[in-house]
């Protein structure tokens, strides 16, 4: 027969365990939420910096004292108040069958700088986007015998 001592130290250490574990897992969910609260605050303070960084490179500015932004316009927009998808404009030249140099030339720009927006690495300027909205309604023939005259030039 054990000695009650022990059995009575071992039921003590197990009603211990079990309190502490109880009293451990709101601490624990504490710190899970908190880790993700200090994980988001660094990607924020990440981008922070990458516009002060980006405001310092830029002619005017400096991070003590940003220039004011410019009002707030939707994402897409500009004041010629057509949108620009990159996607659309792929689509839009390949329901032509132009390559990027035939379809720079019809807009006014390089096959480069086609590229560059079919990508989204760049935007066209407001009257590349009107030259782009012209040729969403255009045809096939259409393209071809003004892309003839532009290069008869």
């Amino acid at each position: 027969m054990p000695n009650i001592a022990t059995v009575f130290k071992a039921e003590i250490a197990r009603l211990a365990r079990k309190e502490v574990r109880g009293n451990s897992e709101g601490l624990k969910k504490a710190v899970a939420s908190q880790r993700a609260e200090i994980t988001s605050l660094k990607r924020r303070i990440q981008s922070l910096e990458a516009i002060v960084k980006r405001l310092a490179k830029s002619p005017g500015g400096s991070p003590a004292r940003p220039r004011p932004a410019a009002p707030s316009e939707p994402a897409g927009s500009d004041s010629t108040g057509l949108r620009f998808r990159a996607q659309g404009m792929a689509a839009n030249r390949k329901r032509l069958a132009l390559s990027a140099a035939d379809f720079g030339l019809l807009v006014g720009a390089t096959g480069q700088s086609i590229y560059a927006w079919e990508s989204g690495k760049a935007k066209p300027r407001p009257q590349a986007l009107v030259a782009i909205a012209a040729l969403r309604g255009m045809g096939k023939r259409e393209a071809e015998t003004k892309l003839a005259s532009l290069k008869g030039q």
